[in-house]
């Protein structure tokens, strides 16, 4: 390798070593024994990047075809280059947070597809819920912990735009930043996680069910090494990068007419909190006949909490959905949530939030 020594030198913030692994999850139980330590972890669903720090070493294991290991730098200009004994020296930009254009699309996904259930972080269950990711601007993931009992987590947080954990099934016992002693999530209620606020996942029952939603899909999850949590009195005015901690609590929620009329809906609070990022409502029949309408969201997605629905959409027949379907709707496309039962609740999320409506018939 040819050195320009009269080029400037590199501004370099940290190195790894980047080793390749074709058994991800063993790799890393084998350098914790050996006293490393867990710092980050990507994607959550299906971890397939993890960084482990310990003796003075910073390793990156990344899931692949086991090509020779690099020398990964983080710094600038960016740019790659071979070392007189074989290593590839790789300069990269510090990691931002990067939304991708939204590939609206039509879909629908049924839990009675039988779509696989992967272990992700922490031992927990994912089903992804949309499959494109619409251009990979969002995930949503249909979450199991198998058994119950304590949680394997750590103190940790996300590098994210937005975050949803609403709680399908069963319990959660969590704890967060600034917001005061743990508490329990019970299902129909939800919390969002603002952008890199500390958080833990600390017990959950047998049966434990959530829906996550993050934004973008690609995200990277920081393990907090110094951080304890709880970490003093609860400050609920407090702002992460804009956005206030809400914890929804089922019990006791008004409702109000929703957007689309024939229905009416339970309103989080999300949308105030995080000025406009995203709107998240519970949404159910008021007994009346529910209109055709369009929606001006980037993003809206929809999980069928209970009952069952047909979900009419222009151009196509109606989709019958029930509980633990999922869809996403295109911007501007008029459907319908027709004929509903009478136990039918959906939790609709929409980015922004609230979504823009024009209804089509009344």
């Amino acid at each position: 390798m040819h050195v320009d020594e009269t080029a400037p030198a590199p501004r370099i913030a940290a190195a790894e070593a980047v080793l390749p692994t074709r058994d991800l999850p063993g790799d890393m139980a084998a350098l914790t024994a050996l006293g490393f330590r867990l710092e980050t972890i990507h994607p959550a669903d299906d971890p397939a990047v993890a960084v482990m720090s310990g003796h003075g070493t910073r390793l990156r294991l990344e899931r692949g075809s086991g090509a020779p290991g690099a020398l990964r730098l983080t710094g600038e200009p960016a740019g790659a280059r071979d070392l007189p004994g074989g290593t590839r020296l790789v300069i990269a930009p510090a990691a931002t947070l990067a939304v991708p254009p939204v590939r609206p699309a039509l879909h629908v996904r049924r839990l009675a597809d039988g779509a696989p259930w992967v272990i992700g972080r922490a031992g927990m269950a994912y089903r992804d819920l949309v499959p494109d990711r619409l251009g990979g601007s969002i995930i949503a993931s249909h979450i199991r912990i198998p058994g119950g009992g304590p949680v394997p987590d750590m103190v940790h947080y996300h590098t994210v735009g937005f975050q949803l954990i609403f709680c399908h099934r069963g319990w959660v016992d969590l704890v967060y930043e600034d917001q005061g002693p743990p508490f329990r999530l019970h299902a129909g209620c939800c919390v969002t996680q603002p952008p890199e606020i500390r958080h833990r996942v600390l017990e959950a029952s047998d049966g434990i069910e959530v829906i996550e939603i993050g934004v973008p899909a690609e995200h990277v999850t920081t393990i907090d090494h110094d951080m304890t949590l709880p970490n003093g009195p609860a400050d609920p005015a407090r702002r992460f990068q804009g956005q206030r901690f809400v914890h929804h609590v089922e019990a006791g929620a008004a409702w109000r007419a929703f957007r689309v009329p024939g229905f009416e809906a339970r309103d989080t609070g999300i949308a105030a909190a995080t000025g406009g990022v995203a709107g998240v409502e519970l949404v159910r029949p008021d007994g009346t006949a529910p209109a055709r309408a369009s929606h001006g969201a980037d993003i809206l997605f929809g999980f069928v909490r209970s009952g069952r629905v047909t979900l009419e959409v222009d151009g196509r027949g109606g989709e019958p959905l029930t509980e633990g379907d999922a869809f996403t709707l295109p911007p501007g496309i008029a459907a319908r949530y027709a004929a509903p039962s009478a136990d039918f609740e959906l939790l609709e999320v929409s980015l922004p939030g609230p979504a823009r409506t024009r209804v089509e018939d009344e």
